[in-house]
């Protein structure tokens, strides 16, 4: 039993160490329970990787602008926070793949660029004949090929079951694009959550792939199975929670957004969290955590807060560190830090876009020469909002970069070895140089009515091999403890879709017991 639970006449308590999307739908829950809480926040900002920034007079999202449909969680959402009017599909004008010998159209539909027909069209042309009638392998083995072991990578999955073009020239520039790392090394059943189950259950990967994604369109009606699909992320590439720069997917889940930029999410929340009574402390690190009689001690910004209970919603390297000291066991599971990426927002006025030469965006292989960029999305042709926002001729243009940034990850053969732009100076030239590549369209300084980096230092969780077995670790230690919560993409999953579906379910424990009863 939690302290707050006995008896007394003071409202309940809890601090919540990060004001990011995981942190402020905890808050949200247990102020709605009656608790007096708090939220911590080390920056000055809230929302996380939800953010929003100005560029050439235009409110755009800094971060992730889309999120997955395949269930219901978002929005819902949005619906509660009266946003449900705002939620938008993308325009269904398809996206591309970026491959050595040049662009070709994405699938129509998959998962992680897994095709869900290896006969389509796009995919033939992609792959050539040799290469899809390897991907149509998959129908004729048993279904145990790539679903044993505990834990299994993405490329693994997909090179038994699909082949190594498959992998090479679909998924490989899908997970790049949206995780930002060698899919060699990311646990499928984080990164593509029930696939390895579809999969035994229907028969072929192919299989499961379509079921995901019809299950998807069911959740979302606003996301049409057909339309182009974003991958939907708060991390700096597409998160989630997590994380930065929308990485366009035709080949990933099914997308929806909301009119005014994702950002307006965290706009209506902070409003309700307001309402509700919520202290919120921006700019107040969390130092240390400790155990106190009454239950937990946060050391932050040079003050003390004491609460019954505690919420750990930072990134999992950070988590680990405040929570090790009164947890000891769970200093072997700190997580790997995840990738630095770097979002590059053009704003240009050039009229030849308006055709949108590349559809809602392109993902870039990894061995395409000469393109630094691992993703363009073309935001004025993803959204009709947003074009409808902007004057004639004008486009909005999102490159993300950060590839291989990983820690520990091998090197890949990309954009023939050249180096990785870092300063602003040679970021704005290597998005110029790589966006007039990937659109075929010749674009300059001239063009530029404005322009902005966003970074994102480790913010977009890395789910390595047996990543969800250290995670359910990390839950049942801090359950142990029966006031004590740790929610965020690092542990739910990347996007904001797993982040808002699983908050509720590890916070609904820390709260009151007639609430507790009462919760769904």
């Amino acid at each position: 039993m939690a302290p707050d639970d006995a008896p007394a006449t003071a409202a309940p308590t809890a601090v919540v160490v990060g004001g990011g999307i995981s942190g402020l739908l905890a808050a949200r829950q247990l102020a709605g329970a009656g608790v007096r809480t708090t939220v911590l926040e080390a920056t000055g900002t809230w929302g996380g990787c939800v953010g929003s920034h100005v560029v050439a007079g235009l409110t755009l999202d800094s971060g992730a602008e889309s999120f997955a449909t395949r269930s219901d969680a978002v929005a819902a959402l949005a619906r509660e926070l009266g946003l449900g009017p705002q939620i938008a599909a993308p325009n269904p004008g398809g996206a591309w793949v970026q491959l050595p010998e040049g662009p070709r159209e994405l699938p129509k539909t998959g998962v992680l660029g897994i095709p869900a027909n290896p006969w389509d069209p796009e995919v033939r042309r992609t792959l050539g004949l040799g290469g899809s009638l390897r991907a149509w392998v998959d129908t004729l083995l048993p279904a145990s090929v790539g679903t044993g072991g505990a834990a299994t990578s993405v490329a693994a999955l997909v090179r038994a079951r699909m082949g190594r073009r498959v992998l090479d020239r679909l998924v490989s520039p899908v997970v790049g694009g949206v995780h930002s790392a060698d899919p060699a090394l990311l646990d499928v059943d984080m990164v593509a959550p029930g696939l390895r189950a579809g999969l035994r259950a229907h028969g072929s990967l192919a299989a499961a792939v379509k079921a995901q994604r019809r299950a998807s369109t069911t959740a979302s009606p606003a996301a049409p199975q057909e339309s182009t699909a974003l991958q939907e992320s708060t991390a700096p590439q597409e998160s989630t929670a997590s994380q930065g720069s929308a990485v366009l997917q035709k080949a990933g889940s099914a997308v929806a957004g909301l009119r005014g930029g994702m950002h307006t999410l965290v706009t209506a929340l902070l409003a309700e969290l307001t309402d509700l009574g919520v202290t919120l402390r921006a700019g107040t690190p969390a130092a240390a955590v400790r155990r106190t009689p009454t239950g937990w001690q946060v050391t932050a910004g040079g003050e003390e807060y004491d609460a019954g209970r505690l919420v750990v919603a930072v990134e999992g390297p950070a988590a680990v560190g405040l929570l090790s000291g009164v947890l000891p066991e769970i200093t072997a599971l700190r997580p790997e830090a995840g990738p630095d990426v770097k979002l590059v927002t053009l704003v240009l006025d050039r009229s030849e876009l308006d055709a949108a030469p590349r559809g809602t965006g392109v993902l870039v292989a990894p061995q395409s020469p000469g393109i630094q960029a691992k993703a363009l999305t073309h935001a004025t042709a993803k959204w009709a909002w947003l074009d409808e926002s902007t004057a004639p001729g004008r486009h909005v243009l999102r490159l993300s970069y950060g590839r291989g940034a990983t820690p520990g990850a091998p090197v890949s053969a990309t954009a023939g070895a050249m180096p990785e732009p870092d300063t602003e100076a040679d970021l704005l030239a290597a998005a110029l140089r790589d966006a007039s590549t990937l659109l075929g369209v010749g674009l300059s300084r001239d063009d530029l009515a404005g322009w902005d980096v966003v970074r994102w230092a480790g913010a977009l969780p890395f789910a390595s091999l047996g990543h969800k077995q250290r995670v359910a670790r990390v839950r049942e230690l801090c359950a142990a403890e029966g006031d004590l919560a740790v929610v965020g993409g690092w542990v739910a999953g990347n996007g904001l879709a797993a982040i808002v579906a699983d908050t509720p379910r590890q916070i609904a424990p820390l709260l009151p017991a007639v609430a507790r009863d009462s919760a769904p």
